[in-house]
């Protein structure tokens, strides 16, 4: 037909028929994946990793108020949904599993999850829980060779223990204990060095008339210096010496001994010193141990004077705790004074040889002269020196003869120090006049013994 169309026919769908758009709706009614109301286009929500096509706006009806707008219904935002699905539980490991990660375990190296599985399965079955306390006890056992964290005294009181249980066919002497105590702690200190420690400087300290002497070197040559004076004690036991000297260079005392083993190429300064020093050591508390009792009164030459064994065997511990101080400050590690029953005997010693010091510095005329000289057995004019804390108690130094007796009756001085304060005075680590001390009597006495004591101290 090519006339017009009869009303209520339905229009052809033919691309050259006219059309007649809906109305538009207003900008601040589209809803979300349309217009924004400043004109942008704003995205619909995500379906999965797809944009979700906007829902058309509803069309007005052709008889509606040309300015009429609709609303538009409410529509819900749909949820976004799970891109991943998620992946069934795995199943618990078998208890095959489990029983060969409990070594694992108890070294502390499972996972998180494996630890949590471990311990979940420790708690139901009690062949593996057995097991487990088993290994976690051999673990503790797997400490280094006296390690620097154990407590000092553990290896006082094993012997102790061991030797109550079964006495020692040898005993160590009482007065070679401490020498052994103190080579046995800076040998645990050495322990953990490394080639960098051995060669960190070390500043050595000590005292000469009136002033502070200092000698620079490095760890390895402390332990040389500690070696080359033990000889004096190897010497006097017959034993070899660690560097062959000269007559002269060996009667010259301590300075002299050291100065020829750092020279010598025989034992670099290197961490290899620290074998011969260990076993030179160990040699002496065996060699004393076997010669008995008679031995202790052997005279061992210092060079201008000389010491019993039991005594000089003292002084090398003394020395051996002092300088193991300035190694471990050396390298910035905590370093324990000694035992306070070795600590006591240390400071005996001191405040035993204090009156001949005391003499020697006033015949070169670096102490006040003495008031009132007795005979040899009779009492003078004494000083109460006071020693506080572990390893103390009380000594009467004579101040105008060695050979004098000192008693609390003919007291003209009191002074009270720290231990190991004191034993720091005595190794030259302080000054007499900032040592710490209560003073209390006659001044000029009291400045004579601090400087005396000071002047125990050598290289």
């Amino acid at each position: 037909m090519t006339g017009p169309m009869e009303q209520g026919e339905p229009t052809p769908d033919d691309e050259n028929t006219p059309r007649i758009p809906s109305p538009r709706a207003a900008g601040d009614d589209l809803t979300g994946g349309e217009r924004g109301g400043s004109g942008t286009f704003v995205p619909g929500p995500r379906e999965g990793n797809r944009f979700t096509p906007p829902e058309p706006a509803p069309q007005a009806s052709m008889d509606a108020a040309p300015h009429s707008v609709p609303e538009p219904e409410p529509q819900a935002v749909p949820e976004p949904e799970a891109t991943v699905s998620e992946a069934p539980a795995a199943d618990p490991p078998s208890h095959t599993v489990l029983k060969s990660l409990l070594g694992a375990w108890a070294l502390a190296a499972c996972s998180a999850e494996e630890t949590d599985a471990v311990e979940a399965h420790l708690t139901e079955c009690a062949p593996c829980a057995d097991e487990a306390l088993r290994l976690r006890d051999a673990v503790g056992l797997l400490h280094a060779e006296r390690s620097l964290d154990l407590d000092p005294m553990l290896r006082s009181r094993v012997l102790e223990n061991c030797l109550g249980r079964r006495p020692a066919r040898i005993p160590v002497p009482a007065w070679a204990a401490p020498y052994d105590a103190e080579t046995a702690r800076l040998d645990a200190l050495l322990n953990d060095f490394g080639d960098a420690e051995w060669h960190a400087p070390v500043r050595l300290k000590w005292f000469e008339q009136e002033r502070r002497a200092t000698r620079r070197t490095t760890v390895a040559g402390v332990i040389g210096h500690l070696m080359a004076v033990d000889a004096l004690v190897a010497t006097a036991l017959g034993l070899d010496e660690p560097v062959p000297l000269d007559p002269e260079a060996a009667a010259a005392g301590p300075t002299a001994r050291t100065e020829a083993l750092w020279r010598a190429g025989q034992y670099p300064l290197t961490r290899t010193v620290r074998e011969p020093w260990r076993e030179q050591s160990h040699t002496l508390i065996r060699t004393v141990s076997f010669a008995g009792r008679g031995v202790a009164e052997l005279a061992v030459p210092y060079g201008e004077f000389a010491l019993p064994l039991q005594d000089a065997m003292l002084d090398r511990a003394f020395e051996c705790w002092i300088h193991a101080g300035d190694i471990a400050e050396a390298v910035d590690y905590p370093y324990d004074p000694p035992s306070g029953a070795h600590l006591h005997r240390m400071i005996d010693l001191a405040a035993r040889v204090l009156p001949t010091t005391l003499a020697g510095r006033r015949r070169a005329g670096l102490a006040a002269p003495a008031r009132g000289l007795v005979t040899a057995g009779s009492p003078g004019r004494s000083l109460r020196l006071e020693i506080e804390g572990v390893g103390g108690g009380d000594w009467h130094i004579p101040l105008d003869s060695p050979a004098a007796v000192a008693s609390p009756e003919h007291e003209v001085a009191h002074v009270a120090l720290d231990g190991v304060e004191f034993c720091k005075l005595a190794a030259g680590h302080v000054q007499p006049e900032d040592a710490a001390v209560g003073q209390l009597g006659d001044r000029e006495a009291i400045r004579d013994v601090l400087f005396a004591a000071a002047s125990l101290s050598r290289l």
